[in-house]
């Protein structure tokens, strides 16, 4: 019997560490871009995505079927909102680092345009994780891509004035 329970452990343990292998770059990539800190530099997105992992080894064997990779990601976006709204209040603000490319919006835009169009979730999916209508979800989307891409431009350099020729 408790050749058969260690076995099992070991089996469990090899099918989740071939599972981290191959989704723990691109989970971490969105973790990172969710808390909006520098790729090189992501302590709250090495966070989330621990947290996030550990959870769905916790109910590896529950799993039957269901995708891994989508519970980590759901637990990931789940885990971003809570602290988002507990810290900023209402997925107000955070303070992002400012060489991050989604430092301009908000962390509920963040969250949805990083569920939306990098990790590919359906607008209805995205809605139903998140409590909110699809429209809003849409609307939100459509936001924080019109934000990212019609950035305000900065002043325009400044003009050296032209030397004066001596005659």
């Amino acid at each position: 019997m408790r050749q058969r329970h260690a076995s099992q452990a070991v089996r469990r343990a090899r099918e989740f560490e071939a599972f981290v292998a191959g989704a723990a770059g691109r989970l971490l990539h969105a973790a990172t871009l969710l808390t909006a800190e520098a790729p090189d530099d992501n302590p709250r997105a090495r966070r989330l995505l621990t947290l996030s992992l550990a959870r769905t080894y916790a109910c590896w064997d529950r799993l039957r079927g269901e995708d891994p990779y989508d519970r980590t990601r759901q637990d990931l976006a789940t885990r971003f909102a809570r602290g988002a709204w507990h810290h900023y209040g209402a997925l107000g603000r955070s303070r992002p680092h400012p060489g991050s490319p989604l430092a301009p919006l908000t962390p509920q835009e963040r969250l949805i345009l990083v569920l939306r169009l990098h990790e590919g979730v359906a607008e209805e999916q995205t809605a139903a994780l998140l409590g909110l209508s699809t429209e809003r979800v849409r609307a939100i989307c459509h936001r924080a891509t019109s934000t990212l891409l019609h950035r305000p431009r900065g002043p325009a350099p400044a003009v050296p004035a032209a030397k004066a020729v001596p005659s």
